[in-house]
């Protein structure tokens, strides 16, 4: 199998061109030059893996000071790129030398085939490790800390079974999805599961909050920056696209993304290329896409804020995240999910839920819905006196004056309808459950059910 790409420079150009013929069925690509001033060229454009470079050139064949002057703008320019020095004249001081100021071995000429190959693919897999290596340090130095929350997706209703069960279809896919959800339903670790259950899951996973960048920081973060291109830019950084090559990207809010942003973001994906800021050379990316946004992000692409070509990239497969309010008895799922954790970590003995807690909990309509749900048993079980807590124990928002408003507004028999309508998704169609809720028998409800039509 053919492997890596070699820039070969020699002044002779009969030696390019055996070197060429010779090397053709076993790597994947060749470039040649008689010309030393054309190898930083071809180090931005091609990005070779290895270089084979003459030691000696037409003004100066023998002392081999010329090679030495390249290979020193060869590290300069890439560290980690392999360099073989061919020559007729190599000598046990000029080895060390050559060893010390980076090279990795001698081509001699002529050359014996068998151990010419045999030097090459040592190299190559060289500069296969080298390359692993860095990538693995610009990883750990972008993402800084683990992207694990340690929070599971919990959830026994319909609709977050249907969720369940799509994930499972899309495991041994690498399809790009869009996560469509409120604010608190989970959309990161939907994300995660994504990530979990896919063939990627050994690799990378980068999330980004795209809410959360400025606009002229964007390009930085995402496409990463040379050393020099701005004021601030002191070292080279890769972006979070090309850290994720290879691995899973996490758009997070990328309803928010502007609509120039949204274009540059839109050619990368195409090309599934970046090229740093500051710089020229063009970086290749593989990565999944898994973005998410709480937004009508196709009222968005109706209104013209959200353009419809890069929507189409990015949901190949959509899932909805139910809220809360529309989970039913997931919200004591959840709840008591919350209540043993936050036990745990502060050290509290608690009894559970009362039985108007619990009805408290499920009657509330929770705008901000499971991350408002974690913070409220978060806060009950910090001033809880450890016994089973009780209604008083949750300082629920009030709803807005705005929805009481529009409520007063409809009449009764619509209000009753949807009383019930709700009741019923709270209580997962529990016939039972729901005339409990609604304050009612199981009798009562049957009937009202029956004349509305339900």
């Amino acid at each position: 199998m053919k492997q890596g790409k070699i820039l070969i420079i020699d002044d002779n150009e009969d030696v390019l061109f055996a070197l060429n013929l010779l090397l053709e069925p076993y790597v994947e690509q060749i470039k040649v030059t008689t010309q030393p001033e054309r190898i930083v060229y071809f180090m931005e454009t091609y990005v070779p893996d290895v270089i084979l470079l003459d030691m000696n050139f037409k003004r100066d064949a023998i002392s081999g000071q010329e090679g030495f002057f390249w290979l020193e703008k060869i590290k300069k320019a890439d560290p980690n790129v392999v360099v073989l020095f061919i020559t007729a004249y190599a000598d046990t001081e000029k080895a060390v030398r050559a060893i010390k100021a980076g090279a990795t071995d001698f081509i001699p000429k002529p050359w014996e085939k068998e151990k010419l190959l045999a030097t090459l693919s040592a190299a190559l897999e060289l500069r296969s490790s080298r390359t692993e290596v860095q990538a693995l340090k610009q990883q750990v130095e972008a993402l800084g800390a683990p992207e694990d929350t340690g929070f599971e997706i919990i959830g026994e209703s319909d609709a977050m079974q249907e969720l369940f069960d799509t994930i499972e279809k899309l495991r041994n896919t690498d399809a790009n999805i869009l996560i469509l959800g409120e604010n608190g339903t989970g959309k990161d670790l939907v994300a995660r599961a994504l990530y979990h259950h896919s063939p990627r899951a050994g690799q990378v996973f980068v999330g980004i909050d795209l809410g959360s960048i400025p606009e002229q920081l964007f390009e930085s973060e995402l496409f990463g920056y040379e050393k020099g291109a701005f004021t601030d830019a002191r070292k080279d950084k890769p972006g979070r696209m090309e850290v994720a090559s290879g691995g899973t990207l996490f758009l997070d809010e990328i309803g928010n993304l502007s609509l120039p942003m949204q274009a540059k973001l839109l050619t990368a994906i195409e090309k599934r290329q970046i090229v740093r800021l500051g710089a020229t050379r063009i970086i290749p990316i593989d990565v999944r896409l898994i973005s998410a946004t709480n937004m009508n992000i196709h009222t968005m692409v109706q209104e013209g804020s959200f353009r419809q070509d890069l929507l189409y990239r990015i949901n190949t497969i959509e899932l909805h995240i139910p809220p809360l309010r529309e989970r039913g008895n997931d919200i004591l799922l959840l709840a008591e999910y919350f209540l043993n954790r936050y036990s745990r970590k502060y050290k509290k003995t608690s009894a559970g839920l009362s039985r108007d807690a619990r009805t408290k909990l499920l009657n509330y309509s929770w705008p901000g819905n499971v991350r408002e749900l974690q913070h409220a048993i978060e806060r009950a079980v910090i001033l809880s006196d450890g016994s089973m807590l009780k209604p008083e124990n949750f300082m629920l928002q009030p709803a807005p004056a705005g929805k009481k408003a529009e409520a007063e507004e409809l009449n009764l028999s619509v209000l009753e309808k949807e009383a019930i309508e709700r009741a019923l998704r709270r209580a997962d169609g529990n016939i039972t459950r729901a005339a409990e809720l609604l304050g009612i028998t199981r009798f009562a409800l049957y009937r009202k059910l029956e004349k509305l039509g339900l």
